[in-house]
């Protein structure tokens, strides 16, 4: 038996409490504890496999300074027309900024001063991103 994908209102939900958790540096167990439930939960409502009732998700937001609609900042409905390579880019740059690796880079860049400094990474990474499979190889 095949299980039912989560609904993408709640895969975006849970992936603003992750972020704001982790921005905040609480731990799963820490926002667990503060609710009376497992920090198993805690990652079934960010990976949005279980949804977030609304008293929960009022205490959530309690817990983690923000208002309620911090947590649909930003949502897509899929009730509405959008292009599916939008909807793609959207997901996955959601699921990227939600990762360890994606969130410690934005954290690290936002903290860089320089606007030029800034400027050059972007462009290095896009200079890498570009850079064709087979030149990887003869480097490495």
């Amino acid at each position: 038996m095949q299980s039912k994908a989560p609904n993408s209102v709640d895969v975006h939900v849970g992936s603003q409490i992750r972020f704001r958790r982790r921005s905040l540096k609480i731990t799963q167990t820490t926002l667990a504890t503060g609710l009376g439930i497992t920090f198993q939960q805690v990652q079934k409502y960010e990976k949005g496999a279980n949804r977030v009732g609304a008293s929960r998700l009022q205490a959530i937001a309690d817990i983690l300074g923000v208002e309620v609609a911090f947590f649909f900042n930003n949502v897509t409905d899929d009730s509405l027309p959008m292009p599916h390579a939008e909807k793609t880019e959207s997901i996955m740059l959601r699921t990227f900024l939600s990762s360890m690796e994606g969130f410690a880079l934005n954290q690290a860049f936002f903290n860089i001063k320089s606007p030029l400094t800034r400027q050059r990474i972007v462009s290095l990474v896009k200079s890498l991103a570009d850079r064709p499979r087979d030149e990887e190889a003869k480097i490495d």
